[in-house]
């Protein structure tokens, strides 16, 4: 048997779906529902001629195909959001990796040059001094 819950919770799904299903049933019908399955039901038997096992037996689908599509998204997203992880750690692995090289290959220089290391860096410490020094001057 169909849930109060269930039944409420994909309700502006399922009604569309009933008047679809039972051309009988007004807005003003669908619209008077206000949680009550049994009053539903009830109400589909009235208008319909259907049997209340009829009614209940379509209404678990469409809440059983509802609670499906609920679970598919669900399990879509959870998906989604585990790729673009793994795809995040991927390039942020990569991006260490890269910097690890350049460091690497810095570090060698450095190591095979070091006057000349100590010069350049010497050269860019002046150079962003005078910049700054530049900018200040002009505030």
């Amino acid at each position: 048997m169909i849930n109060q819950a269930t039944l409420k919770g994909n309700w502006n799904e399922i009604k569309g779906k009933l008047r679809s299903h039972w051309g009988q049933l007004t807005n003003d019908d669908i619209q008077a529902f206000s949680g009550n399955v049994d009053q539903l039901v009830g109400l589909i038997e009235r208008k319909t001629g259907e049997t209340r096992a009829a009614v209940e037996d379509f209404l678990d689908q469409l809440t059983e195909k509802g609670s499906a599509n609920v679970t598919a998204a669900v399990e879509d997203a959870r998906q989604y959001v585990q790729d673009a992880a793994q795809r995040i750690q991927q390039g942020s692995r990569q991006a260490m990796d890269t910097i690890r090289d350049n460091y690497d290959q810095a570090e060698e220089i450095v190591r095979q040059r070091p006057t000349e290391s100590i010069a350049v860096c010497v050269g860019v410490g002046v150079f962003v001094g005078l910049l700054l020094g530049l900018s200040l001057h002009k505030r």
